[in-house]
């Protein structure tokens, strides 16, 4: 259901999706437990909306979702829910939890293919009825930015990203950091779309422009989940590995390895890397680290997995090469035209 605010005189119209969340979150004077609050009294929660000259309407859908449910089958109802709207409103919000927040930005960055228009997650670590919360911060802040048009009347931020503690970060670049303070996300590998202190300053030259403001996007739902991520470590053992790269199940690996894209240089991982390419596996190297690039080339144990048949994931997230191998899989059923696709910047995904 759509609950509208009265504006007479709006600029834009924003629509604010609620998925679930801390940041819907309400104490019930009842039974003293957090419990989420009625969206269509989002003006009593954050009167500071209401001085916005744009109509913000809100939808609550069916059922809920805590981050830690969220399944692949969320990203294609807010991918159809968009795509309904599309046409209706300039801007869309999407509160949601933090915990897999950085894998639906991701997700929806390749779902949504040529955006005009923002779609802003957002949420808290805080619930929005506690004193001291941090989500109606980062509600104003990513409503004005979902707003925001420049002098041409076109979105100033058409992209999809993460808005949270004052700053806007490309959702595919985004990574949570930190369970215990506001600022829980960073990206460490691309800076930041916006920054909200006094007045919001735009870093214009690295947000997405389309090609065609006046074409629809092409919203995609076919995804295909055959993936599996292996963490290196040390004392990993090969039968571990062999379950992760060469399970019948899986169609792609994510190897998290180490540094550049480091991995160990013992004979039997070798052998099983080269088995689950044989295999007709796609395996993509990413690296551990919160900030870097793979790069295969700088050092003997990643030129072996590079001569082995394995994709460099670059500078990608983990959250990022997920969501990309998903909606890649989902379109292809040809493992050499995903393997093509991957080392192109599709969605601002990687520096190359």
């Amino acid at each position: 259901m759509i609950y509208r605010t009265d504006n007479e005189n709006e600029k834009s119209a924003v629509l604010l999706i609620y998925t679930g969340g801390t940041i819907g979150m309400k104490m019930d004077s009842a039974d003293q437990t957090l419990k989420p609050f009625d969206f269509s009294q989002i003006l009593e929660e954050v009167p500071e909306l209401g001085k916005f000259a744009h109509r913000i309407d809100s939808c609550t859908l069916d059922k809920l979702i805590d981050s830690a449910d969220v399944e692949p089958s969320l990203w294609q109802k807010l991918v159809e829910l968009i795509s309904e709207r599309y046409d209706s409103y300039d801007g869309f919000v999407i509160l949601h939890g933090t915990d897999t927040m950085a894998f639906s930005a991701s997700a929806l960055s390749f779902m949504i293919e040529g955006l005009t228009k923002p779609v802003i997650f957002t949420g808290s670590q805080l619930p929005i009825g506690v004193a001291r919360t941090d989500g109606k911060e980062n509600i104003v802040s990513s409503v004005e930015i979902a707003a925001a048009k420049d002098k041409d009347g076109h979105a100033i931020v058409p992209e999809v990203c993460i808005c949270f503690g004052n700053t806007l970060m490309r959702g595919n670049r985004a990574k949570k950091v930190d369970s215990e303070t506001f600022r829980a996300f960073r990206s460490g590998n691309f800076p930041a779309l916006a920054e909200a202190g006094i007045s919001i300053r735009y870093n214009t030259d690295s947000i997405i422009r389309p090609a065609d403001w006046d074409r629809r996007p092409v919203f995609h739902t076919r995804l295909d989940t055959r993936v599996s991520i292996l963490k290196l470590h040390p004392g990993i053992t090969p039968q571990v590995v062999r379950n992760i790269i060469c399970g019948p199940e899986t169609r792609a690996v994510i190897m998290e390895t180490y540094g550049a894209g480091n991995a160990p240089s013992k004979q039997w991982f070798l052998d099983l890397i080269k088995e689950g390419i044989s295999m007709g596996k796609i395996l993509l190297n990413v690296t551990q680290c919160l900030a870097g690039s793979v790069n295969m080339d700088l050092y003997a144990t990643g030129k072996k997995l590079e001569e082995a048949g394995v994709q460099s994931g670059y500078d990608c997230t983990t959250e990022g090469a997920l969501a990309k191998l998903f909606y890649l899989m989902g379109m292809h059923g040809d493992n050499g035209f995903v393997i093509e696709e991957l080392g192109k910047n599709l969605r601002g995904e990687i520096t190359k």
